[in-house]
């Protein structure tokens, strides 16, 4: 069976789900409302990775509609990304970096997705003409690299993914591509069963002095799994570097044996761990998703007590609207925080601190509500 035939086959109602576990009506008719606002599809691989029909299976609870789903507090962009929007599908927030939307789609929709707003959606947010981004990109020669995202790009066909690597291998300015995908995680099979990708990664992981890398996401030890093992390491024989963006979610991997357990794994199957992010606040999400920062930081040190060198190269961060804030740590009754990266250069490396607030869950909670701007001030 070709991969296409089998993501027809996720499971995409709660009445399919109901035939997979058994979910009291009520509740059903909840979550059916939900999926009329953000669409549910799982595939039957990440499906087989649930042990319980409960919240409190980490599988279950990032796949599958929640109730708190009907909390609409946050934001639908929480980083800026329309105001960095230079043409339909194109972002160009940091100087150096080229951000392409390449589809809508995804291989399984995430309940804490940033990109709510539009995965599964119908939109106008997604790249239409490669030939403009590629103008728009070799006009900007300040960018130096490329992330393709979306939805997933994996979920593209291979012709399109290849069309778009020799694109932007066309360019010479760019040293590096990356590609953002969750593939690996949550459908394997589409990397495992389809040598002409393989191939595709094979001819451009380092050709013309240009490198390919896989940034995906793992979040829980039970989706390190033999089948995303398998995929994993035909990506890394193709010559490709994987690393991994985490999300620290409430439910799922905010205990610091499971963080640590998590990356110890990545590290024996050759990723590379990159980022622990902060769940964004975006709406349908935070209220469910989100820990406190307080929280976060504890987590986080914590697990690193428990790791190697290679384990904790990674950064605990929040992709901000100002920019990627790397989260320090805390002293005393502060907390405190650096520009990792910055729409604005020159906050790059600055530092904040502020008092401690034990609710807050992002830099916007620590400004006072009359305050429309951030600045890079030292608070107290």
């Amino acid at each position: 069976m070709k991969w296409q035939d089998e993501l027809k086959k996720n499971i995409t109602t709660i009445d399919e789900l109901k035939k997979y576990f058994d979910i009291p009506e009520d509740e059903a008719k909840k979550l059916d409302e939900i999926t009329k606002v953000h669409p549910m599809s799982i595939t039957r691989y990440y499906l087989s990775l649930i042990e319980k029909p409960s919240p409190d299976d980490p599988i279950w609870r990032m796949a599958v509609p929640s109730v708190d789903e009907f909390v609409q507090i946050g934001s639908y962009d929480t980083s800026g990304e329309q105001e960095n929007t230079k043409l339909t599908g194109l972002q160009h927030k940091y100087s150096q970096t080229a951000l392409l939307l390449a589809t809508n789609r995804c291989a399984m929709y995430c309940r804490f997705c940033f990109r709510k707003r539009l995965v599964g959606l119908p939109n106008k947010e997604i790249l239409r003409r490669l030939e403009a981004a590629a103008n728009y990109i070799s006009k900007h020669p300040e960018i130096n690299n490329v992330l393709i995202s979306g939805g997933d790009p994996l979920t593209l066909p291979s012709e399109i993914i290849r069309k778009l690597l020799e694109m932007l291998w066309n360019i010479d300015h760019l040293e590096f591509v990356r590609i953002g995908s969750r593939v690996p995680v949550t459908f394997p099979m589409r990397i495992t069963d389809d040598s002409e990708l393989i191939e595709i990664f094979r001819e451009y992981s380092s050709k013309n002095g240009k490198r390919l890398y896989l940034v995906t996401h793992f979040n829980h030890p039970k989706e390190i799994t033999p089948q995303s093992t398998e995929a994993v390491q035909k990506v890394l024989n193709a010559g490709v570097i994987i690393s991994n963006q985490t999300v620290l979610l409430r439910g799922v991997n905010d205990d610091p044996k499971v963080l640590a357990t998590l990356m110890r794994e990545l590290v024996r199957i050759g990723v590379v761990p990159y980022y622990v992010f902060q769940c964004r606040p975006v709406m349908r999400v935070k209220h469910h998703f989100q820990v406190p920062l307080v929280e976060g930081v504890r987590i986080v040190e914590e697990a690193k007590k428990m790791l190697d060198g290679h384990s904790k190269r990674f950064k605990y961060a929040m992709s901000h609207r100002t920019g990627k804030i790397e989260i320090l740590g805390i002293i005393d009754d502060e907390i405190y925080f650096k520009y990792h990266q910055a729409k604005d250069p020159s906050n790059l490396g600055k530092m904040l601190k502020f008092k401690i607030k034990p609710d807050a869950g992002w830099l916007d909670d620590f400004l006072e509500e009359s305050e429309a701007e951030i600045t890079c001030a030292t608070t107290t």
